[in-house]
């Protein structure tokens, strides 16, 4: 009796705990180029649409969520939300992801990215959408030592739509422009390590080269959309003896987020299997540099 009052304590701690962290992390929001997106200057002080769901994102920009004081270890996450490229689904793809990985002590950045097909949207997916993936890494990068970052554990987490951009960022040399004018443009914007959740199709490569992050993917068998983009990836990560961890669910469907509502407890899981893999790969161990 004392043993089974004892695990259902534990088990409420476990479920109640992550809502108290949440509380105490803080957020700073930043523009991705302080002056407007090159080319579209003119465009950033137009209002974005929304709240839940974000639309006409003009003026793209991080917002930085810090884990509570003494508890970071030096890694970081950038974290790019799906939305079909038509919005941003920012809470349930951004925030809650962020504030779940400060409690490991990551710092998480959740990008607001420019939008291909939202309504008359001048943008492209592989032009714009990269442009601010890859902007998005070098900024946190460049902002490293004042953020407290170990520039060699700078992670990328994509979720639907946001998987194409993090697959036309993350499987590329990431060289920054030596001549550019801002000295963010000149550094490196390939990520250490990735996390695919349930990722689109669009811009996976023919081939996985050597150097490709370790990853971390899952996706639903049911999913009619994502299921295939990560078995494709680890066929392609398994051909170049790349490191990959890749969880396929026989249920869930698209879009199941972080699963904290979620009916299926295989579901419910996932995030104890990220832990366990950031763990395992010592991306939450200072002394991994």
């Amino acid at each position: 009796m004392l043993k089974k009052l004892i695990l259902n304590s534990y088990i409420i701690l476990v479920v109640i705990l992550p809502s108290i962290v949440f509380a105490q992390s803080d957020s700073v929001v930043m523009p991705l180029w302080p002056n407007g997106a090159p080319g579209f200057e003119k465009r950033r002080n137009e209002p974005e649409k929304g709240d839940k769901y974000i639309s006409n994102v003009h003026n793209p920009t991080i917002t930085i969520f810090s884990p509570p004081k003494g508890k970071s270890n030096g890694a970081a996450v950038v974290i790019l939300p799906g939305g079909g490229h038509r919005i941003l689904v920012i809470h349930s793809e951004g925030y809650d992801p962020a504030r779940y990985l400060t409690t490991l002590g990551i710092t998480a950045i959740v990008v607001k990215y420019r939008l291909a097909r939202d309504t008359n949207s001048p943008y492209k997916i592989e032009v714009n959408g990269k442009e601010d993936g890859y902007r998005a890494m070098r900024l946190v990068r460049s902002n490293a030592a004042k953020w407290g970052i170990d520039s060699n554990r700078i992670g990328l987490m994509a979720f639907s739509a946001g998987g194409e951009i993090a697959n036309l960022i993350a499987f590329q040399s990431g060289k920054g422009n030596v001549q550019a004018a801002d000295p963010v443009d000149r550094l490196n914007g390939k990520p250490n390590f990735l996390m695919m959740i349930y990722p689109g199709p669009l811009g996976v490569p023919e081939t996985i080269p050597s150097d490709a992050p370790p990853a971390f993917m899952l996706a639903a068998d049911d999913d009619p959309c994502c299921a295939v983009p990560v078995v494709s990836l680890l066929q392609k990560y398994r051909e170049a003896k790349v490191p990959i961890e890749v969880h396929i669910y026989a249920k869930g469907g698209h879009g199941f987020h972080m699963a904290q509502d979620s009916k299926l407890q295989s579901l419910k899981s996932w995030r104890r299997s990220l832990f366990y893999w950031l763990t395992d790969n010592d991306f939450l161990n200072p002394a991994n540099k």
